[in-house]
């Protein structure tokens, strides 16, 4: 029989986190105050995060110790396991070889929760009460709601209205988790009731609903924010993924060629590739794709600048790939994907050369996410099927050149709570992006 999984114990559950930081060879450009432009120190963000996360953000420390309480969440249900899609191989006709890291085995259904367990954890052991948090999809704020009810902290959740309203099962989920859930812009803040003021049809964007949490935090002295991408302590939570994956692609007997993920903030695919760079750092031949949605293409179409990660212009300035804080995109499906920003260590290794990146349309990737399902038989989130898209394309390169190219690209999650996206997509109803922008 041909091995089609790969997996791993327990007892290779990583015990250490990644920091990439530590390899760049320089430090990454530090978050600026607005008001001075000077490098912030913990001692500015402190009314926002927990000092242990702060730590993380700042940390220059190649290997980060996991805290056990930590790990035995994790071990729920890491390690996650690796397939080869050799259905879809068959179904192309290529001679590449194809590998995904599955994170929708996550109680959350995603890879959010490898940094949505930390993240509560350490706001726990400094006691905050309650955590407020933006959401694009859902995926975020579902993963936040299962890790703060783990530690017995309250959870607010911003979530983004189209998205609200497309998946409406993810809000469910959170409130079975014990979280209050907000369309955002909503009433419930001064700047959400400004924008729905200026236009009450506003479908909202990760920009406004940063802004919306950060307002209710900087109000209440027991509630810490948190945020489920972009930031470098979420992309070091997130290298459980390319860490275990390295070993199991030593199981197959295969290192990868191109290893791709699908890109908003950044986290599942830095989680996957950073491992992966620290290879190449070393010499060793690798490629880095990062996928976008063409109707927020943040990395191909934007300016590489210190930014704001919100629209109020509430947090501070980061260097990254921007298309504007003030940007609201199409109300594509993949809501996860809808971020004006990119993460900064994402973004400086773009700058760099060491990591490429494209934009899909999303009618393309949903042709490639039912592809997907009928012969591996998983069906993926919308955000995810970006990265799915892409292999499959690389795939087809593969056959045209006559290469056994190694493809491993991250499936970050299951699109069972996405179903309304499919629905649209079978019945004609998914605009290309040049009709959803119009």
């Amino acid at each position: 029989m041909e091995q089609r999984q790969f997996l791993l114990s327990q007892n290779d559950i990583p015990q250490e986190w990644y920091n990439v930081a530590a390899d760049l060879g320089e430090p990454p450009p530090p978050p600026l105050h607005p008001a001075t432009q000077q490098p912030c120190g913990p001692e500015d963000l402190a009314p926002v995060f927990p000092m242990a996360i702060l730590e993380q953000e700042m940390s220059a420390q190649r290997w980060i110790k996991i805290p056990d309480a930590v790990m035995e969440k994790l071990a729920l249900w890491r390690p996650s396991p690796l397939y080869r899609a050799r259905d879809l191989e068959k179904a192309l006709g290529t001679p590449a070889k194809i590998y995904y890291k599955y994170e929708g085995t996550s109680p959350a259904g995603s890879h959010k929760l490898n940094t949505a367990i930390p993240q509560a954890y350490y706001n726990k052991i400094e006691g905050t009460k309650r955590i407020a948090t933006e959401t694009g999809a859902g995926q975020w704020g579902s993963a936040l709601s299962i890790a703060c009810n783990f530690f017995g902290i309250g959870c607010t959740v911003y979530m983004v209205k189209c998205s609200f309203y497309q998946k409406p099962y993810r809000k469910s989920m959170m409130q079975t988790f014990g979280a209050e859930v907000f369309p955002s812009p909503s009433e419930k803040t001064e700047f959400g009731k400004q924008i729905l003021a200026k236009d009450p049809e506003c479908p909202g964007s990760l920009g406004i609903a940063i802004s919306e949490a950060l307002e209710d935090t900087v109000h209440h002295d027991d509630v810490k924010y948190s945020l489920g991408s972009v930031l470098n302590h979420v992309i070091l939570h997130q290298t459980v993924i390319g860490l275990e994956s390295k070993k199991q692609m030593e199981m197959a007997g295969d290192y990868p060629d191109v290893v791709i993920g699908c890109v908003g903030g950044g986290s599942n695919f830095g989680g996957i590739v950073m491992p992966f760079m620290a290879d190449k750092f070393a010499g060793k031949n690798v490629r880095a794709v990062a996928v976008e949605p063409k109707a927020c293409p943040t990395i191909t179409s934007g300016a590489y600048k210190y930014d704001f990660g919100d629209t109020a212009s509430m947090t501070p300035l980061l260097k990254m790939h921007t298309l504007g804080a003030d940007f609201v995109p199409p109300a594509i499906h993949a809501g996860g994907l809808r971020y004006h920003g990119m993460a900064p260590l994402v973004s400086l290794l773009v700058d760099k050369g060491m990591i490429d990146a494209v934009a899909l349309d999303q009618l393309d990737v949903f042709n490639a996410a039912v592809l997907f399902a009928r012969t591996e038989g998983i069906i993926p989130a919308p955000e995810s099927s970006h990265a799915v898209c892409e292999a499959i394309n690389e795939a087809n390169r593969a056959k045209q050149e006559g290469k056994e190219t190694v493809i491993l690209f991250n499936l970050s999650g299951h699109g069972f709570l996405d179903l309304g996206a499919y629905d649209a997509y079978f019945a004609d109803k998914l605009a290309s992006t040049a009709q959803a922008e119009g």
